[in-house]
């Protein structure tokens, strides 16, 4: 692929900082923090350790996957 459609295919696949995506690789729900080259930087929803994921492995989560883990993060605080 010529480097000017590698690009265009990356950004078009970039997620958006912010955005609770799913890391298909793992199962992993995380929040996009950024990007490094080609990978996009994930890090938990309860925070912790950021992970690279290739842009192809992420699909944005569902609503109810988002609300699992935010109710998941919330248990934890509370002991629960």
């Amino acid at each position: 692929m010529h480097s000017v459609e590698a690009e265009h295919v990356i950004e078009r696949n970039r997620s958006e900082i912010g955005a609770l995506v799913v890391d298909t690789r793992t199962g992993r729900i995380g929040v996009v923090m950024g990007h490094e080259g080609p990978y996009a930087q994930l890090r938990p929803v309860s925070g912790g350790r950021e992970w690279d994921a290739p842009p192809g492995s992420l699909r944005e989560a569902t609503a109810a996957e988002g609300m699992s883990a935010k109710v998941a993060v919330a248990n934890g605080r509370w002991g629960k």
